[in-house]
């Protein structure tokens, strides 16, 4: 059974992980302490015989071996080759876990849109959920030696109720070569059609659904199938474990210990155990060892994967979704905080201290700001409205047009600057006062609609404009250009059209 260790270290604290030193089942210890006995052994055995067994001559070559070995053994890369591989396998590990066929989602697919109260609808349930359980029996058998060890023959699964002896006479008659963990799969598929034609599934949309949510345990299925097919290149594997037993070998000979009295360099102390080679060899070996478990979590290791386990789990909790629980609803009542403006679940006498904890609200809700700095700045120093600014400035940005598409962009400017611009009601009433000439004549008025008074608005571009031959006049010159209204009188504006600016769009449509 996996290996769970999770509370032991909920909360961080002096010695957490200390606790987890002495745990025995699916520790480093229980894989490596007889590859460490043997490399102990080794060494012990060639120490022994460097001191009481050689004689002078075949020391002084031995030192000379081991001072070679010493040097050359830092060329073997095997801190860079283990790191990437351990990665590999340990993201390798994690996928396949997420792989696993899990029947949640496609047993609430199958209790929402298979409806029928009555026996015959019960018995739609159960057998599209027995199917999909017999799929992941079939892919999980092939792959896994735990599931294969309680399931070894396929009478073994009929006998478990997984599969009808008629469904296996169908199953051993399909002749293929290959794994055919897929056929239960069709078979759901050709059942849910003829629920579908019968009327317990009631639309198109909700076939589609439940056939959406098979293909993807269908999916999961065959990753399993892939994972166990292609492993990662042996030749990786290989390169991995040649570098670190090659690495120990050479110090097996290249950590002894040399008679200090021969003056070797970084030999001056003379110990018979090697504390920090040992260390050395836990934390490589076990990063292989790790590797070693990881690469196929389909066996029988302390923390491979629970495959019997999900197996019961997946078939009970998918019949009680189907079956005990179909259209099994409680009496429909108003919650705890009907009529609470602010709903908060209440705190036990052990999290009460969070309730004097301030909500996170941004990273910038507590800058200060001088007063000075708050202030809003004018573009190019123009005093008045931020408004008028604004329009002035995307005025300037306008090329100057001739034709209708010019005229039109130069309107709708228009009106935007108008939009934006910040009249107050005393400017707006005084500039719907009608102004006379001096010889008694009422001039144009735009008090209609003050946004359209000449007085408030800048001078229009050429593009409204079209040049009059000239008159003879007595006084001051005429103006060469008489401005052209664009827009008749406009009526009250559409409801959907709440600015000036769709009203202008709309009436030009």
């Amino acid at each position: 059974m996996t290996v769970t260790y999770t509370a032991r270290v909920a909360n961080t604290r002096f010695g957490g992980f200390s606790q987890l030193l002495l745990l025995w089942r699916g520790s480093i210890y229980k894989l490596l302490w007889r590859e460490l006995l043997c490399f102990l052994g080794f060494y012990m055995a060639l120490s022994a015989a460097y001191r009481f067994v050689l004689s002078e001559g075949q020391k002084r070559y031995f030192e000379k071996l081991v001072i070679y070995c010493d040097q050359y053994a830092s060329l073997i890369p095997v801190s860079f080759v283990l790191g990437f591989y351990v990665t590999l396998v340990v993201h390798r590990w994690w996928n396949q876990y997420l792989c696993m066929p899990l029947p949640d989602a496609l047993m609430c697919a199958v209790v929402g849109t298979v409806h029928g109260r009555d026996e015959r609808g019960r018995l739609y349930r159960r057998t599209l959920m027995r199917y999909a359980g017999l799929s992941a029996v079939l892919i999980l058998r092939s792959v896994s030696t735990a599931v294969f060890k309680r399931f070894p023959t396929v009478d073994h699964v009929v006998e478990a109720g997984f599969m009808t002896r008629e469904e296996r006479k169908k199953f051993e008659n399909l002749n293929s070569s290959y794994n055919k963990f897929w056929v239960p799969c069709v078979w759901f598929c050709n059942l849910a059609a003829q629920a579908r034609r019968e009327g317990r599934i009631r639309d198109n949309c909700a076939l589609k659904l439940l056939l959406e949510e098979l293909n993807m345990f269908r999916a999961k299925c065959g990753m399993l199938f892939h994972y166990d097919w292609i492993s990662i290149p042996l030749v990786y594997t290989q390169v991995v474990t040649i570098a670190v037993y090659s690495y120990f070998l050479a110090c097996l000979i290249g950590r002894q210990f040399l008679d200090p009295a021969q003056g070797y360099k970084g030999h001056d102390l003379d110990l018979c155990v090697p504390i920090f080679t040992l260390l050395q060899f836990f934390f490589y070996a076990g990063w292989l060892k790790v590797a070693e478990q990881l690469i196929n979590p389909f066996g029988e290791d302390d923390d491979d994967f629970e495959t019997n386990f999900l197996i019961d789990r997946n078939f009970q909790v998918s019949m009680l979704a189907v079956d005990e629980m179909y259209d099994d609803l409680a009496m429909l009542e108003k919650d705890l905080y009907w009529d609470a403006a602010e709903a908060r679940a209440p705190y036990t006498a052990a999290t009460a201290f969070l309730l004097q904890q301030p909500s996170f609200q941004g990273s910038t809700f507590d800058i200060t700001l001088a007063k000075e700095d708050m202030q809003f700045q004018r573009l190019d120093g123009v005093d008045g409205p931020l408004g008028e600014t604004h329009g002035d400035f995307l005025q300037r940005l306008l090329p100057v047009a001739a034709g209708t598409a010019g005229g039109l962009l130069g309107r709708r400017l228009s009106l935007l600057r108008r939009k934006n611009s910040c009249v107050s009601e005393a400017s707006t009433a005084a500039s719907c006062a009608c102004a006379t000439t001096p010889d008694g004549a009422a001039s144009d008025c735009c008090c209609e609609d003050p946004l359209l008074d000449p007085g408030l608005r800048e001078p229009e571009p050429e593009l409204f404009a079209r040049p009059e031959p000239p008159a003879p006049t007595v006084g001051p010159a005429a103006e060469p250009f008489t401005l052209v209204p664009v827009l008749g009188p406009r009526g009250p504006a559409p409801p959907w059209l709440p600015s000036p600016i769709g009203e202008e769009e709309e009436n030009l449509a």
